[in-house]
């Protein structure tokens, strides 16, 4: 296998051809190309996918002849193609904009050539994925016949010419909206986003998937340029669409917004959960907030607000306006947005949704599958916010079986939780693990006060010292972090004094 990197170190930018051995990464974003995306999408353009071929990348042409030539000298190849075209044009869908679409899902979930064998289970498969499954067998024999093989390895220094073209524009892509939403540029713990560039689909298609905390951009360049702006709402879809279910009181207080919009052209998921409303029109207020200035700037914004309000994304207008007041401010999105919501007049935005007289067509969405994601750690803080220890330990349990990166973080929960609980012997454990796993200075340097503190109350004195002089030096320069730490070494903590908390 080659692989190849780019210097450009926001992203990682790799070639996984023909097999798919994964670089360690250096960013939570990567453009890369895929085998078996590649396999699955240059079979169905010999099956008669035809889209926008004149528009398309002159690699896409070359490679359809050298197919066309192979088959015609293979007869197992033409048997192969001959039954795998059938399958095709038995399961072309209603809506043609759908053809290549399941068969981008069916590819994004298959492992590597020459087998392709699905990754998942049929059950746990995307329904459109799961209903052209058969066609899998059927392209790892076409594969073989015809030697994709070969021609994937002639194919590769053009697709290493294209992942260089588009990492410049796509890195500054992220640049410009991380500088706007003020967000560190790789996204959130554990989340991922592959950008796969795909010449042999339809030029200009984006088809962007969401599976758990991973994220797809499958895309292929029009006219020789990335199409920037839809993948864009793919990066901004993989930043956000955590930050609104943590917000659950918020989410259950704006559930009545969901009845004005049973009459919008938006799919289902939107009518039934709010929490995607909140977030699709949050995405569309960015975009519109994110049009460059210039002549007639305002005006082209202002006519993206009200297409995306009449299309049923009712609260884009008034994320719109509470941005205007974000920009010149210091506070990052993420941690502007508790106030955004908490200022949100539900009445005044129901009216305003009500008076609105709905596009008859439905919006385009850029992203399928699970349209929104809850960061769990996040949302067990939420859970013992709340009171709800049990769903709090519950949610960071399971977070921790993973050993992932999110486990120091996760033991840290458990360890508050223990403490809530009047529980020392387990909230040392659990802190003490933190200390083994984190990295992160603070998190380190609050395991060490908690630990402290509870030495103090089984009156151990000369031990909380050592765990306070230890929060000291782990890093923290915070000063809720130094005080704590600084009051601890003053006196022995009282399990009744006023609790000050890790943030």
């Amino acid at each position: 296998m080659q692989l190849f990197r780019s210097p450009v170190p926001a992203l990682v930018v790799c070639l996984l051809f023909p097999s798919l051995l994964f670089a360690q990464q250096k960013s939570n974003v990567q453009l890369q190309a895929n085998a078996a995306i590649f396999s699955v999408v240059t079979a169905i353009n010999v099956c008669g996918y035809n889209e926008g071929l004149s528009a398309s990348d002159a690699v896409r042409d070359q490679i359809r002849k050298e197919v066309a030539e192979a088959i015609e000298h293979s007869p197992d190849a033409r048997i192969a193609k001959d039954q795998m075209c059938q399958f095709y044009r038995d399961h072309q869908p209603a809506e043609s904009n759908r053809d290549l679409s399941q068969y981008v899902s069916l590819a994004l979930n298959l492992g590597p050539a020459p087998d392709f064998k699905p990754k998942v289970k049929e059950a746990d498969l995307p329904p459109d994925a799961a209903y052209v499954l058969g066609f899998v067998p059927l392209v790892a024999r076409f594969y073989q016949t015809v030697d994709l093989q070969a021609i994937l390895n002639r194919t590769l220094p053009h697709y290493q010419e294209l992942v260089d073209k588009f990492n410049e524009p796509l890195a500054k892509m992220i640049l410009q909206t991380d500088l706007y939403l003020k967000n560190p540029i790789s996204g959130y713990r554990g989340h991922q986003l592959i950008i796969y560039i795909e010449p042999m689909a339809g030029p200009g298609q984006v088809n962007a998937r969401n599976y758990g905390d991973n994220y797809f951009v499958v895309t292929a360049p029009i006219n020789g340029e990335l199409p920037i702006q839809q993948v864009r709402h793919t990066y901004l879809h993989f930043v956000l669409d955590p930050l609104p279910g943590q917000h659950p009181l918020a989410m259950k207080q704006l559930a009545p917004l969901l009845k004005t919009i049973q009459n919008a052209p938006l799919d289902n998921a939107y009518k039934d959960d709010v929490t995607l409303l909140v977030t699709e029109s949050l995405i569309r207020a960015v975009e519109a907030r994110l049009v460059p200035g210039g002549h007639g700037a305002d005006v082209q914004r202002e006519q993206l607000v009200d297409r995306d309000m009449t299309a049923g994304f009712v609260l884009t207008r008034y994320f719109y306006n509470e941005l205007i007041k974000f920009e010149p401010e210091p506070t990052s999105l993420k941690d502007a947005l508790t106030d955004i919501l908490y200022n949100l007049d539900v009445g005044k935005e129901v009216k305003r949704a009500s008076e609105i007289h709905f596009s008859p067509e439905a919006p385009e969405e850029v992203v399928q599958g699970k349209p929104h994601l809850v960061d769990p750690i996040e949302a067990a803080k939420q859970k013992m916010a709340d009171g709800d220890l049990g769903g709090a330990q519950k949610l960071a349990m399971e977070v921790a079986s993973k050993n992932g990166p999110d486990a120091p973080h996760a033991y840290f929960l458990l360890g508050q939780i223990a403490t809530l609980n009047k529980d020392p012997d387990d909230a040392i454990k659990f802190f003490e693990q933190t200390l083994q796993t984190a990295k992160d200075p603070q998190l380190i340097a609050w395991a060490h006060i908690y630990l402290g503190r509870i030495y103090d109350v089984d009156q151990e004195r000369d031990l909380a010292v050592k765990h306070y002089q230890a929060a000291l030096k782990a890093g923290d320069d915070t000063p809720q972090t130094k005080a704590a730490a600084e009051n601890g070494l003053k006196a022995p903590y009282a399990r009744h004094a006023p609790a000050d908390q890790q943030q």
